[in-house]
């Protein structure tokens, strides 16, 4: 899998071992390193605008090394309201991605 586009897989992945789609989701958050992952995994996933890095991505905000994925999870979790999905993705390098998929309670 090319770098900037493995959180796509893994997103993919995680939505159906959740039995969902992105139309389920109030909420989708990619770390992007670099600007092209953000846009062409929005793109390849047809995430709408208004629930895509709502409150900016790790351009805006920041990705300190070794916890971006903190960040992702804790930026969607103190924003998304009780019964909110969302959905988080992240490049490990290399070619490998995580995605969470987390819902508030």
């Amino acid at each position: 899998i090319k770098f900037p586009i493995a959180p796509v897989k893994a997103m993919q992945q995680a939505l159906g071992y959740a039995g969902l789609t992105i139309a389920d989701l109030q909420r989708v958050e990619i770390n992007e390193a670099f600007a092209v992952v953000s846009l062409a995994c929005q793109e390849m996933m047809d995430i709408p605008d208004d629930i895509y890095n709502p409150n900016g991505g790790a351009i805006s905000l920041g990705h300190p090394i070794g916890t971006s994925g903190c960040r992702l999870v804790g930026t969607m979790a103190h924003t998304m309201k009780p019964g909110d999905k969302g959905l988080t993705g992240i490049c490990n390098g290399g070619g490998g991605a995580s995605a969470v998929l987390i819902e508030k309670l």
